[in-house]
């Protein structure tokens, strides 16, 4: 790891639970275990047929351990291991072996569990919130444990929340032992999709894969106005189309573009802001995005490449906006692109390392020919690792590779608790049935409107994803407000698709913006500022959303031509989005005039010839305005010409 990038991981957790530096003997067990953890994963997704509980029981219970080593409980312990980290290790150690030994027989027979299982049922669960509590914070380990609270004491709760209550025995041993909670269906998620594209993502930057998407989309934008901070979009589009996070993104790409925003006259706000944003859409940009596509895919039952496909479109728009928006701020503020002579070449950025393009492209290649993420990507590693040695700029030695394993696991820990925290909340949902009277409830709440149900579920959703990681946010809104929006008649795509992406863009949501925050330890910008700055940036986020639920043709549900002519107009309207966000439309505008083409881009986007059509007027109404203003502008100026003669 560079030390730019260990700068930025740094400043990226000041925001977050620190991490511990270790030297010696831990540090050598860490990468022991982080590489067999590795090996495994990839031994079991492209050359093995591994039992999915002992897939799901083996990746947990290799990871997990790794947190109380890896992550301190607070700042106090950065710098040692103490006995009860090493105790929870152990824990976490003998519950999984236990489980993998026993869950078989304990799901064939019908007796009560032992007092044994029962007492490592409830250390294992223990050690899963203090692992979430490290890795991702309070939020979501304090969820998890008012949804037990809810499991345990049932008859105490009021109105429609209240249940017969469950037992500690019978709680345990459904969420321990089964395929129901901690190891249901986002933990198999984890074991078998993210950890396996995380990996890519660590061979392919260890191998220098992220710096040619950096050289490229430096060479292709850097010359024009406002061109480092089209280069971080562009750049961190591509590194989003493998890596699907959006922290490591900022941490790759953001420690190179941000003081290359700044060095052309973007301020530290600015720069922070359009970085976290750019980074964010990693987790909604195909053929990768973040964690919870690949859950996304096994809810709805549908070959994870139709989720990539039906989310291009979205993720398209969402970065045209940011590039608009820059564009726009560099011809405001008279900013112009970087000498030619400075900038990296772009066919002599193909001959150093474009070879590491290759293993994108085969991976992309099989999951449309239709092979399984789990083997395309183990192929697309090998690819990965054979054409490195073509070139001495690539080539690695056995360190590299080694420090490649060990990142990919390491990289792989906060999502696989996130998920086994989530576990236990899906599983506390399915023993209760609280998820059918919630959805039932939000019908009532939103007596049966349907833009009422789409605004409560996004706006909890951002609440949430303010403190969650958005793969457990979007776990807990799939199982309670999905089944609400398919009940209002919104199609099973769109409405998991609209929780999705209100789950991601909650870290760039003020007031807590944790994307944007990291950038801005990057940037040396205000925090605040930035958040704030990340959400107009991103707004089109927050109204595409809306659009493809009313009219799925912009998720490629349709004919061609409609799909074709939708996107055409939602172009343009992201165009007027922009021009209403930053006040520009080939001259600067006022606030009504900014109104106008905010709503114009509204009716663009939103697929249909009403609204296309409807919005011609306001553009319309727009232009008359500034030529009205400008011959009024022209005749005050010559009266003054005239006066002063």
């Amino acid at each position: 790891m560079s030390k730019n990038r260990q700068d930025a991981t740094t400043n990226c957790e000041e925001f977050s639970i620190p991490k511990r530096e270790l030297t010696g003997f831990w540090t050598r067990l860490i990468t022991v275990v982080g590489v067999v953890a590795s090996i495994f994963h990839i031994y079991a997704g492209g050359f093995a047929a591994v039992s999915t509980m002992d897939h799901r029981v083996i990746h947990l219970g290799l990871l997990l351990p790794l947190v109380f080593l890896i992550y301190a409980p607070s700042t106090r312990h950065r710098n040692r291991i103490t006995w009860f980290d090493l105790v929870l290790a152990g824990l976490a150690v003998a519950a999984s072996v236990y489980i993998l030994v026993n869950w078989r027989a304990q799901m064939a027979r019908i007796a009560p569990p032992s007092s044994i299982e029962i007492i490592l049922g409830c250390a294992f669960i223990l050690v899963i919130l203090e692992a979430a509590r490290r890795t991702t914070g309070l939020a979501l380990a304090g969820t998890a444990t008012i949804f037990l609270a809810f499991a345990l004491f049932g008859p105490h709760f009021p109105g429609f929340l209240a249940h017969k209550g469950y037992s500690i025995p019978r709680l345990t041993s459904f969420l321990v032992m089964t395929g129901e909670g901690i190891f249901g269906t986002a933990m198999g998620v984890s074991a078998t999709y993210v950890v396996l594209f995380v990996l890519f993502g660590s061979f392919l930057n260890a191998l220098g894969g992220s710096r040619i998407f950096m050289d490229l989309a430096y060479s292709l934008t850097g010359r024009y106005r406002g061109g480092p901070a089209k280069t971080a979009i562009v750049s961190s589009a591509m590194m989003g189309t493998v890596s699907g996070s959006a922290i490591a993104n900022v941490v790759t790409t953001g420690t190179f573009t941000i003081p290359l925003m700044k060095s052309t006259g973007y301020s530290p706000d600015f720069a922070g802001a359009v970085e976290a944003v750019a980074s964010t859409g990693g987790m909604i940009m195909p053929p990768v995005m973040g964690a919870g596509a690949f859950i996304m895919a096994q809810y709805l039952g549908v070959p994870y490449v139709k989720v990539a496909y039906a989310a291009a479109i979205p993720a398209l728009l969402y970065y045209l906006c940011i590039f608009f928006i820059v564009d726009m701020e560099a011809e405001k503020k008279g900013l112009v692109g970087v000498s030619p002579e400075q900038l990296p070449g772009f066919l002599d950025s193909l001959k150093k390392s474009g070879v590491m393009l290759l293993p994108i492209g085969l991976l992309v290649f099989l999951i449309l020919r239709g092979m399984s993420p789990t083997q395309s990507v183990v192929y697309s590693v090998m690819l990965a690792l054979a054409v490195s040695m073509i070139s001495p700029a690539t080539r690695p030695n056995m360190k590299t590779i080694l420090a490649a394993l060990e990142d990919g696991a390491r990289s792989s820990i906060s999502v696989a608790v996130s998920c086994a925290c989530a576990g236990l909340i899906v599983g506390v949902i399915s023993l209760t049935g609280i998820g059918v009277r919630f959805s039932s409830s939000l019908i009532e709440l939103s007596r049966g409107s349907l833009f009422l149900a789409l605004v409560y579920s996004a706006i909890a959703s951002i609440i949430l994803g303010m403190g969650m990681p958005a793969t457990a946010v979007y776990i807990i809104q799939a199982v309670l407000n999905v089944p609400a929006l398919i009940k209002l008649g919104v199609a099973p795509l769109a409405a998991h698709m609209f929780i999705f992406y209100f789950s991601c863009i909650g870290c760039i949501t003020p007031p807590v913006a944790l994307t944007a925050y990291a950038a801005a330890g990057v940037s040396g910008g205000n925090p605040t500022r930035t958040g704030w700055l990340a959400f107009w940036l991103g707004i089109v986020a927050y109204v595409v959303p809306f659009m493809f639920v009313y009219s799925s043709t912009l998720l490629m549900q349709g004919a061609p031509l409609e799909v074709i002519i939708a996107f055409i107009t939602a172009v343009v309207g992201t165009y007027f989005l922009a021009c209403g966000i930053e006040g520009l439309f080939l001259i600067r505008r006022g606030w009504i005039e900014r109104v106008l083409l905010f709503g114009a881009g509204l009716l663009l986007i939103h697929p249909g010839t009403v609204t296309d059509v409807a919005a011609i007027p306001l553009v319309l109404i727009v232009v008359v305005i500034g030529y009205f203003r400008q011959r009024t502008a022209q005749t005050e100026a010559v009266k003054g010409a005239g006066n002063r003669l």
